[in-house]
């Protein structure tokens, strides 16, 4: 795990691989005694989701699809948490 320290205002960018061009870039919003407040700016076709979300759509889409697969259309539930909980 990398472990960085950013101060208000601050950002870290992840780019693509092989380009320059920023593919997610979250910056510090507001730093609290217990919480950070980020901004996250990323391309319309990277799905952004807190974690427990993203957890709770693996999880679907393990017990709808043995296989493990994380296709998105495999899940009507899945579907519609994407769309009611996600960051976009």
């Amino acid at each position: 795990m990398l472990v960085l320290c950013r101060k208000r205002d601050q950002a870290v960018v992840f780019g693509g691989a092989g380009r320059l061009e920023d593919i997610v870039k979250i910056t510090v919003i507001k730093v609290d005694r217990r919480n950070v407040t980020l901004g996250i700016d990323a391309k319309s076709d990277v799905p952004v989701y807190r974690e427990e979300v993203w957890e709770r759509i693996r999880t679907s889409h393990f017990r709808d699809r043995p296989t493990g697969s994380l296709d998105r259309t495999g899940s009507q539930d899945a579907k519609e948490m994407a769309s009611v909980l996600s960051v976009r």
